[in-house]
Parts: structure tokens; C-alpha cells; sequence
């Protein structure tokens, strides 16, 4: 996916809410901002989002000498989607479709973006989204991959999601290898948080190698990229990894929320439709 112009502002957000998180020094905020201002002007639109934002949380952690400016964010997050954790697993049991069920859920979790707000009530969304319709709805080549698939490539957002992802590799019944990001960046999920999540229980968890805001190619690691062109199905979750992936020559499984603007105009949908869309399948 391309770079719009609606990507803009949202760097700049992104750029001083991060900092204001790691720090209430108001001079590297300027610094952070300054430096985001240069960048933005020198960006190629023909890029992806999450290619051009890279930098940004780069200096981020050059500058603030922060690693994991959202840990504690994100332990809470993991904390709070545990807790609705069983109540979940039960509505996927008692339902008709176990798989859609939990690929609903799973969407659920992508709610939990700090990258583009903060303001999240994961209870009353695991509620709305279990009977909200697709905007794009491909779940039937979904299953189809599922069904047949020896081993499957689980590429990872946030966080607090990671719980609900729990949930959906439960149901895929075959081995799974989650791929988290390679250090901090937002609430993105590292090892660490996978490990807490519990993701160690139902998958293998592995880095991609990817510093940036999601799984870009020519940042992965080669064990990453080795899964990425052997596994026989790949599901990529959130905004990030959707930006990154959408035009790369291979089958791919998106799952999101259109959370913004440049989102739901590239995928043609509403804000805050939820998103099942296959690519090169």
C-alpha cells in the first residue's frame, strides 16, 4: 500500500505521543517533532506507510535513549484482554462456526491501536464485532487454506491482541509460527509480550527481525523470510503489516479494523469495517 497524503498528520501524532509517553521533556518532543517535519518533507508516496514511518521511532529511541516506551502499556493491555480471555473461548465453543467465530475475535483485539488512539473498551467491542459484518469477507478461501495447510505463518500486531490471537490459532489445529516484531514500536508485540500472552502454549514464537511498525520485507530476518515463502498459508494481522504486505508477490490472509482514513480508501471499505481479505489466493 502506498503512502497518502492523510498518512502525514498521523506521523506527527504518532511522532509526539510517543514521546510524550517516553518523556516530559518538552525540548526532545521539539527535537522529535523537528526531526519528523525534515523527514516527512523528503518521503516517496509510492512507499509504504510503515516504511516511511520507520525512522520516525527510530530517532525516538536514539533520542530518548527509551527502548519499550509503551511496555508498561502493553502489560496492561495483556492484562486487561486476559480477563476476557474464558469469557471469549465460550462464545467460540458455543457457536455454530468456531473458525469465524475466532477470526471475528482475533479482529477484535486489532482495536487495541496506539498508534492511531487510546481509547479502547475491548468488552464492548468482543460484544459489537461478534454480529458485525465484513466489509470484505473472504473467511470461505479462509477455511479452505486452513483445512489443508501443514504450517501456517502467524505475522503479529499489538500487544494486547496477541491474547485473542491465542484464541484463533486454537482453532486453526495445525503447526504455527508466530512472528512478532524485532524490537519495541508502539504497543507492537515483541517475544517477550508473546510469551506473556501465552502464545508459547498454542504456537512457536519467533522475531521477524522488523524495527519498524510492521513486517517489512527487506528489514525480516532470513528465518522469518525462509517461513515466509514456505509456509503453505500466512495470516497477517492489523493496519501495519496490511501496508507493508498487500502488493508483495505472495498468498496472503489479512486481517484487520479499518481504523483510519488511508486504510478504508485503499480497501475501499467504511471506517471500522472489519476486514478478512485474501490476496493472491
Amino acid at each position: 500500500m502506498k503512502t497518502y497524503l492523510d498518512c502525514i498528520p498521523c506521523f506527527m501524532n504518532q511522532a509526539l505521543r510517543t514521546a510524550r509517553f517516553t518523556t516530559d521533556d518538552e525540548n526532545i518532543h521539539k527535537q522529535l517533532l523537528d526531526f519528523s517535519a525534515k523527514h516527512l518533507i523528503t518521503i516517496d508516496l509510492n512507499k509504504t506507510p510503515a516504511e516511511n514511518g520507520e525512522p520516525i521511532y527510530r530517532k525516538i529511541r536514539e533520542i530518548t535513549g527509551v527502548f519499550d516506551p509503551y511496555k508498561k502499556i502493553k502489560q496492561q493491555s495483556i492484562k486487561e484482554a486476559q480477563k476476557l480471555y474464558p469469557i471469549a473461548k465460550q462464545i467460540i465453543n458455543k457457536s455454530e462456526n468456531k473458525l469465524l467465530t475466532a477470526v471475528k475475535i482475533a479482529i477484535t483485539g486489532n482495536i487495541i491501536d496506539f498508534g492511531i488512539n487510546n481509547d479502547t473498551n475491548i468488552s464492548y467491542d468482543l460484544e459489537k464485532i461478534i454480529e458485525q459484518d465484513f466489509g470484505i469477507n473472504d473467511f470461505d478461501r479462509f477455511a479452505e487454506n486452513v483445512a489443508k495447510a501443514n504450517k501456517i505463518l502467524y505475522i503479529a500486531d499489538n500487544a494486547g491482541e496477541s491474547v485473542f490471537d491465542k484464541l484463533l490459532i486454537e482453532q486453526l489445529n495445525t503447526e504455527t509460527i508466530y512472528a512478532t516484531r524485532g524490537v519495541p514500536v508502539i504497543n507492537d508485540v515483541v517475544i517477550e509480550d508473546a510469551i506473556a500472552s501465552g502464545i508459547g502454549e498454542v504456537a512457536e514464537i519467533i522475531s521477524s527481525g522488523s524495527h519498524a511498525p510492521a513486517a517489512i520485507l527487506q528489514l525480516c530476518n532470513d528465518k522469518f523470510l525462509d517461513l515466509f515463502y514456505s509456509a503453505d498459508m500466512i495470516i497477517s494481522k492489523g493496519q501495519g503489516n496490511y501496508e507493508a504486505l498487500s502488493e508483495v508477490d505472495r498468498s496472503v490472509f489479512f486481517l484487520l479494523k479499518a481504523k483510519c482514513n488511508a486504510i478504508a480508501r485503499d480497501l475501499d471499505v467504511k471506517i471500522n469495517d472489519i476486514i478478512l481479505k485474501a490476496v493472491n489466493v
